[in-house]
């Protein structure tokens, strides 16, 4: 599962990441960093990306319009990048199980 991590989260987690979910980006790499939440929800739909945010918005984007993409919220505060790392590597096996569930479209990790 490709992962686009939102402009909150730092694109330094993405070399630890690839291994885990490879071909993951940040939206700052391409070229959304300015971009409104929804244009950032459209690219990730069209290119199938799973959006990984702190932020409210998407998850209300979720509840409006549903999958895909699929949305992880993550709700542990506003931590170093290295223990946001830690935290999806650690729910790997659960977050791809998510991804091919056709059920839901937001989940919560914390």
């Amino acid at each position: 599962m490709k992962l686009l991590l939102d402009q909150n989260l730092s694109h330094r987690m993405l070399r630890e990441l690839e291994a885990a979910f490879p071909g993951s980006t940040q939206v700052g790499r391409i070229g959304l960093d300015t971009a409104d939440d929804k244009s950032i929800w459209q690219y990730a739909k069209d290119n199938g990306f799973a959006i990984v945010t702190q932020d409210s918005d998407f998850p209300e984007l979720a509840t409006l319009y549903g999958a895909p993409p699929k949305m992880f919220w993550l709700k542990c505060g506003n931590r170093p990048h290295w223990y946001v790392e830690n935290l999806l590597s650690k729910y790997k096996s659960r977050i791809n199980m998510f991804g091919q569930s056709d059920s839901a479209s937001v989940l919560e990790v914390f």
